[in-house]
C-alpha cells in the first residue's frame, strides 16, 4: 500500500513520529502541498491511501486519481473532502473524533480569560517599565471582568462543548446549551440562548444549515455587551456583521481561533474590529492532542486495511 500525507507539518513539525504509518506501507509525507488541483494530483500520484488535513480533495481530484482507495483526515472536520464524490467511488473517508476535547476546551476558556483580564497586555506594559513609573500601586487599562454568576451559552453540545461547559461551571458560571441531538436539563432553544447568554461559545460542526449562524439578525437577539467565542469553524460567523457589532459596542469582545479563509487575509474585517482577539487556529495544537490525533489516524488506516473501517463519515457504495 502506498500512503501519502499531503500536509503533514502542522500535525507533526518534528516533535512526533510517523512510525505508525511507516509500518503500514510505502509512506511519503509532504510538509505542504499548494492548494491547486494539478499540484495535489501530482503529489497523490498512484497512492492507495491519502491523508490530509486542509488540502482539499474535490470531485475532480478523486476522478483524476483512480488509485485512491481510502481518504483519512487529520482533523475532526471533513468539509475539505467531497464525501459524496468519495462515496460514489466506494472510498471511505475517516475523521479523528474526540482527540482535542480537553485542549480545545482549555483554549476556549483561555480566550475568554484573556478578554476578561487582558493579562498579555498588562504583562507587556509592566515589562516596558510602566508599573515602575506608576504613581499608584496598580493600574489597569481595561475593565476586569468577573465571570462568576454570568451565563455561558454553548452552541454545539458535543464533547468539546460539554468540556468547555464544565470549566465554565467551575468558574461559577451558569451554563446553557443548544444542540440538535443532545438532551439535558440545561438545553434551551437557540433564541433563548441568544437572549440569556453573557458569553456565547461556538462548538458545532460547519454545515450548510448553520453557515454564518452568527450574523446581524442573530446578534440583534443577544444581550448588549455579549462576548462571542469561536474555536469551531470560521464560516459559522458572518465576519463583517461581527466586526460591525464589535465596532458599535453591541458585542463587547470576540475571541476567534478560526476565520472563514485561512490563513487570514489582510482584508478580513475582524483584523480592524474593536476588541477582537484572533489566534491562528491553534486551539487543537497541544502536543498531547496531536499525539492522540496521530494514533487515531494510524488506527483508522489499520482498520481499513483489516477490512473493518472505523470513524467513517460517509458510507461507501458496496
Amino acid at each position: 500500500m502506498k500512503i501519502v500525507v499531503l500536509d503533514g507539518y502542522t500535525e507533526n513539525p518534528g516533535d512526533l513520529s510517523w512510525e505508525g504509518f511507516e509500518k503500514l506501507g510505502k509512506f511519503i509525507v509532504y510538509d505542504r502541498v499548494p492548494h491547486q488541483k494539478d499540484e495535489i494530483i501530482n503529489k497523490i500520484d498512484n497512492a492507495d491511501a491519502v491523508i490530509t488535513n486542509k488540502v482539499p480533495i474535490t470531485q475532480e481530484i478523486i476522478a483524476a486519481c483512480p488509485s485512491i482507495k481510502y481518504i483519512g483526515l487529520l482533523s475532526t472536520g471533513y468539509n475539505v473532502v467531497d464525501i459524496e464524490a468519495a462515496k460514489a467511488k466506494g472510498i471511505p473517508v475517516t475523521n479523528i473524533p474526540a482527540y482535542g476535547t480537553d485542549t480545545v476546551a482549555q483554549f476556549t476558556i483561555g480566550l475568554l480569560l484573556e478578554i476578561c483580564l487582558n493579562i498579555g497586555h498588562h504583562n507587556a506594559e509592566v515589562v516596558a517599565g510602566r508599573w515602575e513609573k506608576s504613581i499608584d500601586f496598580c493600574f489597569w487599562d481595561y475593565p476586569q471582568i468577573e465571570l462568576a454568576g454570568k451565563t455561558m451559552g454553548i452552541i454545539g453540545y458535543g464533547n468539546i462543548g460539554k468540556a468547555t461547559g464544565q470549566i465554565a461551571s467551575a468558574l461559577g458560571m451558569k451554563v446553557i446549551a443548544n444542540n440538535k441531538s443532545a438532551k439535558g436539563k440545561n438545553l434551551v432553544s437557540l433564541d433563548e440562548l441568544l437572549a440569556q447568554s453573557d458569553v456565547i461559545s461556538l462548538h458545532c460542526p460547519l454545515t450548510p444549515e448553520n453557515e454564518k449562524l452568527i450574523n446581524k439578525e442573530t446578534i440583534a437577539k443577544m444581550k448588549d455587551g455579549v462576548i462571542i467565542l469561536n474555536t469551531a469553524r470560521g464560516a459559522l460567523v458572518d465576519e463583517k456583521d461581527l466586526a460591525d457589532a464589535l465596532n458599535s459596542g453591541k458585542v463587547y469582545a470576540a475571541g476567534v481561533d478560526v476565520v472563514s479563509v485561512e490563513p487570514i487575509k489582510k482584508d478580513n474585517p475582524l483584523l480592524k474590529a474593536r476588541n477582537c482577539y484572533i489566534t491562528p487556529h491553534i486551539a487543537w495544537a497541544a502536543k498531547e492532542a496531536r499525539a492522540r490525533l496521530m494514533n487515531i489516524a494510524v488506527e483508522n488506516l489499520k482498520a481499513f486495511i483489516d477490512g473493518k473501517p472505523i470513524n467513517v463519515v460517509n458510507k461507501p457504495v458496496s
